[in-house]
């Protein structure tokens, strides 16, 4: 004998649909503000009348003709090969994940000669965005860097 199709029937299932909605929606939401490092600028309308500014900087710094590159060595210490830097300029950097953890690292790097410069400790491992900036001087380089 079958039983017969009531409306507590069709109420459970949409409960039970909705429910489970619901929970993957609560879900996801956590997971996403859980990720979120916090916001780029603290005003976008001071941030907008900043911006010719910046771009002036920028092009400040290309044309000073420096470049930098990063990478991780065997050891997990973080290397920076610059060119066309002065010698004697000072070299820092300052990494951040890109998603999850909000935590900044800040690293003085050491020169090693040959346009090379190391971290005197390992950096974990993961994903970084390393913003590396040079100094020698009133001059100063800043660029961000992707080390995977």
């Amino acid at each position: 004998m079958r039983q017969q199709f009531t409306g507590r029937h069709m109420a459970a299932i949409l409960v039970g649909g909705f429910g489970i909605v619901m929970a993957v929606n609560f879900y996801m939401a956590s997971l996403a503000t859980q990720g979120f490092g916090g916001v780029v600028v603290e005003n976008s309308y001071v941030a907008s009348q900043k911006f010719n500014g910046w771009l002036e900087e920028a092009r400040a710094q290309d044309e000073l003709g420096w470049s930098a590159d990063v990478s991780r060595d065997a050891e997990g210490r973080l290397r920076a090969t610059v060119a066309g830097v002065p010698v004697g300029a000072e070299i820092a950097a300052r990494l951040r994940r890109p998603l999850g953890q909000p935590g900044t690292r800040e690293v003085v790097l050491l020169g090693e000669g040959g346009g090379a410069y190391g971290s005197a400790e390992a950096i974990p491992a993961g994903r970084w965005i390393v913003r590396v900036t040079i100094s020698s001087g009133a001059d100063r380089w800043t660029r961000e860097l992707r080390l995977e």
